[in-house]
């Protein structure tokens, strides 16, 4: 008998991982690596041009003009037009039975790409919100030229404020003095934009088991697992060089207040969110500063459920529906939000927390000026 169309229930989300990283970095040697790795023979990679992808020796058959089957197993095809018609064309041939089962999907990006609109399509679209998850972006930097990269390309510095794990090529060609130094400059920056990303210093170390696992979802436990998804651990040491620090204490060594008009900062809440001001908090940030929120991961209290924390995640404008998780994942059940920010005050994010965390009222003056700003969003907002 054929299950009740009410037992219907889609397939478990499918991980993506977004490889990307600026003209030059080595993107193709590290994706050419990971196409030969047996962990990911039941995959599909989306690339914008075969270019020098070392794919000729492991052709088997021609699936149809934009895709082949390697000897591995995974399916190969370029990628066209919009990214949506992309993936939903791809969902089509996999529920017709057109290509083989896969459990994951590889994004190359071009190298002047921006990552945006593809987190952007993987987190706003409805179906493919279920049919993918986000995994991680992992983007690839030359350790030789990066820190000149930086500078000179906005693409770049993007690139690698937004990404989960840093992948350095070329450090087996550092010689000279002052190649050492420009490696040195490009980790200082890092510290100062993404500290809280993951790093590899050898991508002949580059297998599959850096890719899984980057996003909330920890395949190896089958649950969240959200403090290596924020890592805000890595995030308080790289700014204050140790895990806590007083209130009073200088910033005179706070490396995220100097230089980089991207930044990261940690904002920790101490008193519950009711669910009201936490979406409109949410929404008061997305569209004051929606562009320059380049990645915002967190856990929050809310004070309807204080034992079930939401997960947010966001970039720029655009946010993923939160989660209520069952628990905390942790002895602290504080609000722990981690930014990643382009010309943005850390204090007056911190600041609109904890005034609606105050239970700021909607009949006080302050407030009724809040609510009726340019900023205050449409009806509807995400935990509606």
């Amino acid at each position: 008998m054929s299950a009740a169309p009410s037992d219907r229930r889609p397939p478990p989300p499918i991980p993506v991982t977004i490889l990307t990283g600026f003209l030059g970095a080595g993107k193709t040697t590290v994706l050419n690596r990971l196409l030969r790795d047996p962990a990911l023979a039941r995959s599909v990679v989306l690339i914008n041009e075969f270019g020098e992808i070392g794919l000729d020796h492991l052709f088997v058959e021609k699936i149809d003009g934009d895709m082949v089957m390697m000897a591995s197993g995974c399916l190969c095809c370029t990628l066209r037009g919009d990214l949506i018609d992309t993936l939903e064309n791809l969902l089509r041939r996999l529920d017709n039975g057109r290509i083989p089962p896969f459990d994951r999907l590889v994004i190359e990006t071009t190298g002047l790409a921006d990552p945006a609109p593809i987190l952007h399509t993987l987190m706003g679209h409805p179906y493919l919100l279920l049919r993918f998850r986000l995994d991680g972006l992992v983007t690839v930097l030359d350790a030789i030229n990066g820190a000149a990269t930086l500078e000179t390309h906005p693409e770049s510095l993007r690139q690698a404020a937004m990404a989960d794990l840093l992948v350095f090529s070329k450090i087996d060609l550092i010689r000279s003095d002052e190649e050492k130094r420009a490696f040195a400059r490009l980790l200082e920056r890092l510290e100062r934009i993404n500290a809280g990303a993951r790093r590899l210093d050898d991508p002949k170390l580059l297998d599959a088991n850096h890719l899984l696992g980057l996003g909330l979802y920890n395949p190896e436990t089958k649950a969240t697992d959200v403090a290596r998804w924020l890592n805000v651990e890595a995030l308080a040491v790289a700014t204050h060089g140790h895990g806590h620090h007083s209130e009073h204490e200088s910033h005179d060594h706070d490396i995220n207040r100097h230089g980089d008009s991207i930044r990261a900062f940690v904002l920790v809440g101490e008193k519950p969110l009711s669910p009201s001001s936490c979406d409109l908090f949410l929404e008061i940030l997305r569209n004051a500063h929606g562009p320059n929120l380049l990645r915002v991961k967190g856990i929050i209290a809310l004070t309807d459920d204080p034992s079930r924390p939401l997960v947010i995640h966001g970039v720029q404008h655009v946010f993923h529906p939160p989660t209520r998780l069952d628990a905390w994942p942790d002895a602290d059940h504080r609000t722990r939000i981690v930014f990643i920010v382009h010309n943005t005050s850390p204090q007056f994010v911190q600041g609109l927390y904890d005034a609606f965390a105050g239970d700021l009222g909607i009949d006080r003056p302050d407030a009724q000026a809040l609510t009726e700003s340019p900023l205050t969003p449409a009806r509807g907002g995400l935990l509606a």
